[in-house]
């Protein structure tokens, strides 16, 4: 491989040159596209408002990003690809970037780093060169190529070698938000983002392995390879907190894609309830465990009754009377059917309506489908419905459950105990759903119930991430928001910070309804420096014995220090200190020291931001809570206090894995400060 080459002279000209032809030909995209005339397409005004926002979000997609590179690669082929293979191009050199660019002729100039001609760019080694002569690197400053960098990978005298562009790419300083990793992605990520759309894939990594990256990528691939049959689906990314959420926003759109939505949990089941408390510990863990799903169905389905009289239904003069053993065979067949409660009530009637006309039949009349409607819709028929198969309102069933003792037995018994029940029955009685507080594992129960009432909309393809600290019954509430879909499950055992962590991914994808899905790890790290990892990885052992320590494939160790301090000042000075730096640094605390720092910036007359803010030239400093920092990354941290972050959990283990996040976020180097001694699984 030959070094990153700078030749004002010779080939960097002449791709400086291609890039400008393809940022030119790109305008010509978006003005093309700005120039149609809708009226004369158009019949109507329905059609003529899908239109205009569907040229909207095509102008946004054809947006030229003056500071992102439009293209990051070259590939040579030493034959010219299959027509099905290449993007409409017929010849063997190809421009990789972040979207298809052609000129007025229709010929490409960039190719999508999604079609299947641009695979060997991250998938092309020595030793299968997958038919490639040369792979070219480009090296960038603020949007403009200012080197390159060979790979003759058919060529058997050149040795490989490690890309120094690449190295660069990846230990470049994060300013901003989460940015996209098309020129970094490696084979093994590269293998996950093009699986397929019918099949879910959950991937383990540790901090920095780029497994979010990787979730968003694979998204933005599905959406290029199935993009007719999602846009009719829909594609959701589930984050674990608005901050997180916003942090990534920018990634797909980055790359084109506009049309995928971002939710937390709470957000997908806020239909349910208005969240205005909170459970403690044991509460929320039995709440959400999986057997209260059983629970819920018997409380839902203990509303059906059997008959005890006939139903006769009055037309006319004559009177047509439907046996309670009859009614009873009709109930009975629905509860076996094992379909929705609300299904089931919807076809009573008509069930009920059918066995009349049976009737009518017998007798020689001929009634015809407007006569069993007629007769689904009679006063008699609506009032044994309503006696036998009353509607039921989730809501109000689970108020029930959680405030009556009997009814909450009746329905948990020989699946939740005595000292269970008691853990999760309100304290103080509610007199209506409006009043009642609420809890996000509430919350949750009245959408597993929502949904044995009704089924829930199911998506194309659903993102979940941070999925380590969901419940059993949280996991469900997503995956029926993808039973007819697949799911990219995101995730690190280690990281699991919540009482009901996640204990194995199988178990996990089981509760989500996908037990089948592929288990993926990733352990080669991109993101934390080799000592600052090596430092948090002496904590696995602790909360995670079975895992694989990520290994840094970092070239830069990375800064690492410890530090014993006497005050906040001290602590102020070490952010100073790394301020000093490019990039962005993060002052990580105990959720309950974050008042006291915060106060010492300000006499320090120091600005800083709050997670998911996104820094500028003036301010680079972020104050993160403990709490808030899982997912989140920095090019510098300042951890303080590590025993008040583990002091600050309901128990030592979930201390600990919260401490091996906030040791992990750092990007470039880590100073740990400290006046109280350090957590012994530490020294």
């Amino acid at each position: 491989m030959s070094t990153p080459v700078d030749d004002p002279l010779g080939p960097l000209n002449r791709e400086r040159s291609h890039l400008a032809e393809s940022r030119a030909a790109l305008r010509a995209m978006r003005e093309d596209v700005e120039s149609l005339d809708i009226g004369d397409v158009t019949a109507n005004w329905v059609n003529a408002q899908v239109l205009e926002r569907q040229i909207n979000e095509r102008i946004k997609a054809l947006a030229d990003l003056s500071d992102t590179p439009l293209f990051f690669g070259r590939l040579d082929y030493l034959h010219a690809p299959g027509a099905d293979q290449a993007e409409g191009a017929d010849g063997e050199r190809f421009y990789i970037g972040r979207r298809h660019v052609h000129d007025h002729d229709g010929d490409p100039m960039v190719i999508d780093w999604r079609a299947p001609v641009s695979q060997p760019f991250y998938r092309a080694s020595k030793k299968d060169p997958m038919d490639i002569a040369l792979r070219r690197r480009f090296g960038y400053t603020r949007g403009d190529i200012t080197a390159y960098e060979d790979e003759h990978l058919s060529d058997p005298a050149e040795a490989a070698t490690t890309s120094k562009l690449l190295q660069q790419e990846i230990e470049r300083p994060r300013v901003g938000p989460m940015r996209d990793i098309v020129a970094t992605i490696q084979p093994e990520q590269d293998e996950i983002v093009r699986s397929g759309l019918n099949g879910t894939v959950c991937v383990q990594g540790g901090p920095g392995t780029g497994k979010t990256a990787v979730g968003l990528h694979r998204v933005a691939y599905l959406l290029y390879a199935h993009r007719e049959r999602l846009a009719r689906t829909g594609t959701l990314v589930i984050g674990p907190n608005r901050s997180f959420l916003h942090y990534i926003e920018q990634v797909l759109p980055a790359l084109g894609e506009l049309a995928v939505q971002q939710a937390t949990v709470d957000d997908l089941v806020s239909r349910s309830a208005e969240v205005r408390g909170t459970d403690d510990a044991p509460a929320a863990v039995i709440k959400g465990d999986a057997r209260m799903a059983e629970v819920l169905r018997r409380a839902v389905y203990s509303h059906v009754t059997l008959p005890t009289e006939p139903v006769v239904v009055v037309r006319g003069s004559r009177r047509w009377r439907v046996p309670a053993y009859e009614l009873e065979d009709i109930v009975r067949e629905l509860l076996d059917r094992d379909i929705r409660y609300g299904a089931a009530r919807d076809a009573l009637p008509q069930r009920i309506a059918h066995a009349v006309l049976v009737q009518m039949e017998r007798s020689g009349e001929a009634p015809d489908d407007r006569v069993q409607d007629s007769v689904a819709r009679n006063a008699a028929v609506k009032a044994a419905v309503k006696e036998l198969w009353p509607p039921v309102d989730p809501a109000k069933l689970v108020l029930r459950l959680l405030t009556d003792a009997d009814f909450l037995a009746v329905h948990a018994e020989g699946i939740l105990d005595e000292d269970e029940q008691k853990t999760i029955l309100w304290a103080k009685p509610v007199r209506s759903v409006k009043s009642a507080k609420w809890s996000a594992a509430d919350a949750v129960l009245i959408d597993e119930a929502s949904d044995i009432v009704e089924r829930t909309h199911s998506l194309g393809h659903v993102v979940l991430d941070e999925a380590q600290d969901l419940s059993p019954m949280q996991y469900r509430a997503v995956g029926r928001r993808c039973t007819t879909g697949s799911a990219t499950v995101l995730g690190d055992l280690a990281q699991g910070t919540t009482p009901w962590a996640t204990r194995s991914w199988d178990e996990a994808l089981a509760h989500l309804g996908k037990a089948d899905g592929v288990i993926e790890e990733l352990t080669a790290g991109f993101r934390v420096p080799t000592d600052v990892i090596t430092y948090a990885s002496r904590l696995l052992p602790h909360i995670a014995p079975g895992l694989t320590p990520v290994a840094s494939v970092r070239e830069n160790p990375g800064f690492f220090d410890l530090r014993e301090t006497g005050g906040t000042d001290e602590v102020v000075a070490a952010c100073v200190e790394l301020l000093g730096n490019e990039g962005s640094t993060g002052l990580i605390a105990a959720d309950a020291r974050v008042p006291v720092l915060a106060e010492a910036l300000d006499a320090a007359g120091i600005g800083y931001l709050d997670p998911g803010e996104e820094t500028t030239e003036e301010t680079r400093l972020t104050l993160v809570p403990a709490s808030l920092a899982k997912g989140l990354e920095y090019d510098y941290v300042v951890l303080d206090e590590p025993q008040a972050v583990v002091d600050g959990e309901p128990d030592e283990r979930t201390g600990l894995r919260r401490l091996y996040v906030a040791l992990t976020r750092a990007v470039s180097g880590l100073i740990v400060t400290h006046a109280a001694p350090l957590p012994r699984q530490l020294t």
